[in-house]
This record gives C-alpha cells, sequence and structure tokens, in this order.
C-alpha cells in the first residue's frame, strides 16, 4: 500500500481542518497531485529555494509547510519572479507542497497549543474564538490567554520564553521587576490581536514581529510584550507536529519518514 499525497490531505484535514482557516488564507495543496505517490516528507515553515534543494538531496517529494507558498495568486509564473522560481523548481522535480497555515494555528493542539505547552501555561481563554460551526466551543480560534496561579515578574517570564523556546535571545517591554498575572500568546505575527488581548486583561503578551509603535503604545498602557521572533515562536511546534504526522502515518499502515528541514531558519541574525 503506497501513501499519496491525498493521504496526508486526509490526515491534515483530521487533525487540523482547512474550514478552521481564516478568511484571507490559503491552505492545503499549492503545488502537486494528490494522486501521486509519496516516498519522504519534508517539514519547513517556508518553503524557500533552500528548502526546495534539500528536498531533492533527500528524496523527498512531498514539502509540507506552515507558511503557505502561494499567499495570493501570482499574476504570472515565470522565473522572473522568486514565487515563479519556486514554482517551477517544485513542478520540475515533481516535488508536490501542502500548506497548514492559519487553521494550524487555530485548531485545538495545533501550533499556540503547543507553544504554550512548552511554556508550561494553561489556556483559560480563546483570543479570537472560531466562529466555524461545530467548532465555536472546541477551543479553537487565534491566540491563547493563560492566568497564572503563581505570578511571576517579567524578568523571570524573559528568561523562560528563552530557555523553553530554546532561543538565545528575545526583545522586551517593560520593567523587568512587572509582576505577570495573565499572560497572552499570539504564536508568529500577533499585533492585530494585541487591542483583544488588552481587552480581556492581560499583563504581557508573547508573539513575534512586532513594530515599534505598537510596542511603544502598549508600554505606555501597562502591557509589557515579549517579541521572542516569528520563526522562533513556530518552528519549535511544528517539531512536534512532525512527531504527530509520523505516528498518523504509521497507525495508517505507512511507512514512509517525515524529515525537519535543517536550512529552514530566521531570516534575521543578531550581533
Amino acid at each position: 500500500m503506497y501513501l499519496r499525497v491525498e493521504d496526508i490531505h486526509n490526515i491534515m484535514e483530521k487533525y487540523t481542518p482547512s474550514i478552521l482557516k481564516e478568511s484571507y488564507d490559503n491552505v492545503g495543496l499549492m503545488v502537486g497531485d494528490m494522486k501521486s505517490e509519496v516516498t519522504s516528507i519534508l517539514m519547513a515553515l517556508d518553503c524557500t529555494l533552500e528548502v526546495i534543494e534539500e528536498a531533492k538531496q533527500n528524496k523527498c517529494n512531498l514539502i509540507l509547510t506552515h507558511h503557505p507558498l502561494l499567499f495570493r495568486r501570482p499574476d504570472s509564473i515565470t522565473t522572473g519572479t522568486l514565487i515563479g522560481k519556486k514554482i517551477i523548481e517544485l513542478i520540475k522535480n515533481n516535488i508536490n507542497l501542502y500548506s497548514s497555515h492559519t487553521n494550524l494555528d487555530s485548531v485545538k493542539g495545533g501550533i499556540n497549543d503547543i507553544i504554550m505547552n512548552l511554556l508550561e501555561l494553561t489556556c483559560c481563554h480563546i483570543i479570537d474564538p472560531s466562529e466555524v460551526e461545530n467548532y465555536r466551543g472546541d477551543h479553537c480560534g487565534i491566540g491563547r490567554i493563560s492566568e497564572l496561579k503563581v505570578p511571576i515578574t517579567l524578568g523571570e517570564l524573559c528568561n523562560k520564553v528563552k530557555s523553553n523556546l530554546n532561543i538565545s535571545m528575545l526583545r522586551y517591554s517593560g520593567s523587568e521587576s512587572k509582576i505577570i498575572n495573565k499572560i497572552a500568546v499570539i504564536n508568529g505575527s500577533g499585533e492585530s490581536y494585541f487591542n483583544s488581548a488588552k481587552l480581556l486583561g492581560v499583563d504581557c503578551i508573547i508573539t513575534g514581529d512586532t513594530t515599534y509603535h505598537y510596542v511603544s503604545d502598549f508600554q505606555e498602557e501597562g502591557i509589557a510584550v515579549i517579541d521572542a521572533g516569528h520563526f522562533e515562536t513556530e518552528w519549535p511546534a511544528m517539531e512536534k507536529i512532525a512527531e504527530i504526522l509520523m505516528h498518523e502515518i504509521k497507525s495508517n499502515g505507512f511507512c514512509n519518514t517525515v524529515i525537519l528541514s535543517k536550512v529552514n531558519r530566521s531570516p534575521y541574525k543578531y550581533k
């Protein structure tokens, strides 16, 4: 029995239904053939040219990413654009590309929940609960809130984020001695949910991709922000999702392997 792209699609639909994606998003099979037989699967956050080359080197004909390559429909597919180069390279090498994005953020047990677990936080509230029928009361939606039983300082929380997400540095605003009782966690880029988190009475927001004016304003309002990085607040969860996918593949009677990308990393460097 051969594993096919449609089998991976069915596994992902069961775990992270595409109906949970945000209205602006694009998820599912980006490039390829649902009937294609799968060799090995490469798990990455982004489909970069390096990741495509890595798939070729490892004889993986399916790349599964969090961020969709085709977020918006391209006007043309040529080697004159980066996205065109990627699509052509995928097709030339018979590599399928599948993405699970905001549905994977939203779903119970998805990226946001995994990051919460890694930070040893318990979810008590969803920042933007899902409005999808049959998922409204199932703890799905964007962003998580945690109320601490034992308050900690901002400095202690920063150290915990660094240690538990295995990162060497982060950006933060607020006094290190500030007492934190209620925390919002929004993996990836979460600024559009800051105001909703504020209305829920949080003392600190943990996310990535923050900008100066947002952080400055929230600091003035007494809300600390920990910017641990976009890549850094998602990749640790993708490592866990690779384990879940591998388990499901084996449970379905297949023996294909899931490989974690070694070349996909944050574009930022620090001195």
